[in-house]
């Protein structure tokens, strides 16, 4: 790779990416399967849970860790990632994360035991944290203006069909191999990933970024998290009461506040606190905090119990999702289109409502019996419900934020994300009564498993609620009130400095 490449900014003259062209799609390819596998892998291990259990032997708090060991690190460090990539370059840092997540990848795949693979989780989130945030960062910096919502909406809808496709592709691997697969397949896509990296994605960064890095920033968030989610997780099996547990929870007490306060004074903080001051940003995340919440806990419980209660193999629980997974892929990119059009309030309003009824539908699913009565009208509607928002609720994420910080505006909103599932994946089954090696009996995982799907389907619909009172959509273009025709408006990527030259009249707008 040219190292005289990897220093290079965006300069005048240089054009940006037409979606259409050659290298659009190639950047596009890249930054999606970049991103894909990193929510694959989010979700694809839920499948394997079971399986897993079986080698290792844990309980409900050993699975747990299995999937929040990597959502741990990969939400705390999000933000430091988006802001390594602002600095030192996105295509850079986003090529060391797709190499680390897949040696750490490999590692899990050959883990020996339960601790081992824990670990191995834990290390593979930092690679998912510093590759998640560039690949957006890397479309809003690198496309012109009239394609970047489609880029989006493209990039939005693929990478939520990788997520929703995990259940399938976990099934299907654990049907012609083992669960060890579910971490080997991203070995050869991380490696098509960083040759499409080399060959064809622009290097772009904000050159206004300067000062040390956050470190500090980091370390407390992942004390703050860790603290929080090892009290929940270990609070049901060790006691409330126990030193370690309440140390754990005193922990995240603290660590939380002195976050806040510290990124508050740092002359360059990781999360500029001033992104919410804006009341759309600001709404955009609540949603997402609510909506991804409610679906990763789901995602979490719902193979363990098709396998465990409702008899199904490990494909046959990836195949139910099935749908999902086509309804993501035919209808996303054209609800980011709509949402361009009419604006995103509508569909954000609607749309965690629709997931919250396919949640709570999914209550259904306890006992042996049809999975065309009991299951499919579930999936159906969840699929439609996040066709319907996860374009939308990225596009307003990151079209809120000033145009300098884009990566750091991808950070936050996918820290969000990650750290709504990470809780919900804690208290979820918390409030079913799962807990310990008992809560892996069928009976107890069922009755456990209706209330979990209530409170998350209750906790999406809340989301809508949120947007309704709080997303704005867009004015209307000045170009459409009568008079002379305006001069050309050149938009700045959210990801940092426009691919071309401002010229000083210029008028900026929202994106």
């Amino acid at each position: 790779m040219d190292r005289r490449a990897l220093r290079r900014t965006p300069v005048a003259g240089d054009a940006p990416l037409v979606l259409r062209s050659k290298t659009g799609r190639f950047v596009l390819a890249a930054t999606v399967l970049g991103s894909g596998i990193a929510s694959l892998d989010a979700t694809v291990v839920g499948i394997a849970l079971p399986s897993i259990n079986r080698s290792f032997h844990g309980g409900v708090g050993s699975l747990q860790w299995v999937v929040t060991g990597y959502a741990l690190t990969l939400a705390a460090f999000l933000l430091l990632g988006g802001a390594l990539g602002d600095r030192f370059g996105r295509r850079r840092i986003f090529s060391v994360g797709i190499a680390w997540f897949a040696l750490s990848s490999a590692a899990c795949g050959l883990a020996p035991g339960g601790s081992w693979l824990v670990a191995g989780r834990v290390v593979q989130g930092i690679g998912g944290a510093l590759l998640t945030p560039g690949s957006l960062a890397i479309i809003q910096a690198s496309f012109r203006p009239d394609d970047r919502s489609r880029a989006i909406g493209a990039w939005s809808g693929l990478s939520g069909v990788a997520s929703a496709a995990g259940p399938l592709v976990g099934g299907y691997l654990l049907a012609v191999g083992s669960w060890r697969w579910v971490f080997f397949i991203n070995v050869p896509v991380a490696l098509v990933v960083l040759g499409l990296s080399a060959r064809h994605v622009p290097e772009t960064r904000d050159p206004s970024s300067s000062g040390r890095v956050d470190l500090a920033g980091a370390v407390l968030a992942v004390l703050f998290l860790g603290g929080l989610t090892y009290g929940l997780i270990e609070g049901p099996t060790r006691g409330w009461s126990s030193p370690v547990v309440v140390a754990a929870l005193a922990l995240a007490a603290v660590g939380g506040p002195a976050f806040v306060a510290f990124e508050r004074r740092a002359p360059h903080p990781m999360l500029p606190l001033g992104l919410f001051h804006s009341r759309q940003f600001s709404g955009a995340n609540a949603v997402t905090f609510a909506v991804y919440g409610a679906l990763g806990g789901a995602l979490f419980l719902l193979p363990v119990e098709l396998q465990v209660v409702v008899h199904y193999s490990p494909l046959a629980s990836g195949l139910a999702l099935l749908p999902v997974t086509l309804l993501m892929l035919v209808f996303s990119a054209r609800s980011g289109q709509l949402s361009a059009h009419i604006g995103p309030r509508l569909q954000m309003s609607v749309g965690p409502v629709v997931v919250g009824a396919g949640l709570a539908l999914l209550a259904r699913a306890t006992t042996p019996g049809s999975y065309v009565s009991q299951v499919l009208p579930a999936v159906l509607v969840l699929g439609a419900g996040l066709a319907i928002t996860v374009a939308p609720l990225t596009a307003t994420a990151m079209n809120a934020a000033p145009a300098a910080r884009a990566g750091v505006a991808s950070a936050t909103n996918n820290t969000v994300a990650r750290a709504a599932g990470l809780v919900a994946v804690a208290v979820l089954p918390l409030v079913g009564g799962l807990t310990g090696t008992a809560g892996l009996e069928p009976a107890q995982l069922a009755e456990g498993f209706r209330t979990a799907m209530l409170v998350a389907g209750a906790a999406s619909a809340f989301g809508g609620l949120i947007a309704l009172a709080t997303i704005r959509n867009p004015a209307r273009a000045a170009a459409e009130v009568p008079g002379p025709e305006p001069a050309p408006s050149y938009h700045c990527a959210l990801g940092g400095p426009p691919p071309c030259a401002l010229p000083e009249t210029a008028a900026s707008g929202t994106t």
